[in-house]
């Protein structure tokens, strides 16, 4: 098993609205300063903030599934499919664009906080697919809580959303003096922001802001070690797909 950390000065960064919104990218675009390119089919992720409202304008989407996971605030939505939307904290964004959509955002504060994923399902397939939206709030998702530990399935074989790339994705937070462990089967790979807290995963520190990338090439468990309360994103996806992958 390889576990790779990368603190904050190892992501990209980027912005909209001339600052309004502002972002933290563990994997970005070419340019952004990532140093993680893709974990598998995992293709992008942006943490974005905004103190009190950002507004991104109507702009095109083709082929990958994009989800917009909201912590605090409120993200607002609109499409060429109709679709006026708004979801807020613990609700969830999903768009398969398909053969093709465009959106415009809004990040709606006070201190909005939200994450922008996308997912590459084999393109050549997804392009011949509708487009479509779909919208869950904090309610509609399966959570499990055990002493000290609290886990939320965004994606997954528990979760209502109707995902086509092969991905896990769960909300997950420990308090201090708990450990949250999380087996990895051969072949997969497991990424983890942090968006607060301090431990250990397995014998590497982690601190707040910090991105890792752990690859399994047998199975394998992680074990989160918690020593100051940890609020964790956790997606799993395989390592390498059958299908090709867009060259970034």
């Amino acid at each position: 098993m390889n576990i790779n950390r990368y603190q904050v000065n190892k992501q990209g960064v980027g912005q909209f609205d001339g600052g309004r919104i502002t972002e933290q990218k563990p994997i970005g675009f070419p340019g952004e300063g990532s140093e993680v390119k893709r974990v598998g089919p995992l293709f992008y992720w942006a943490w974005a903030k905004s103190e009190k409202e950002g507004y991104i304008p109507l702009h095109p989407h083709q082929g990958f599934e994009i989800i917009t996971y909201v912590i605090s605030g409120k993200a607002e939505h609109g499409d060429t499919l109709g679709t006026k939307s708004t979801v807020g904290p613990g609700g969830l964004q999903v768009m398969q664009t398909g053969s093709g959509v465009s959106h415009e955002e809004g990040f709606v504060g006070p201190d909005m906080q939200g994450f922008q994923i996308w997912f590459e399902p084999h393109l050549t397939k997804a392009l011949k697919r509708k487009p479509s939206y779909q919208q869950y709030h904090a309610e509609d998702f399966h959570v499990v809580t055990s002493e000290g530990i609290r886990v939320k399935e965004i994606l997954g074989y528990e979760s209502p959303v109707d995902f086509v790339t092969d991905a896990s994705m769960w909300d997950i937070d420990v308090r201090n003096g708990y450990t949250y462990e999380h087996h990895l089967a051969t072949d997969r790979s497991l990424s983890i922001l942090v968006l607060s807290g301090e431990g250990n995963i397995n014998d590497t520190e982690y601190k707040m802001k910090d991105f890792f990338v752990i690859e399994a090439d047998e199975e394998s468990k992680v074990s989160i070690a918690v020593r100051k309360d940890t609020r964790i994103i956790a997606i799993e996806v395989p390592s390498t797909v059958n299908y090709p992958l867009f060259r970034k």
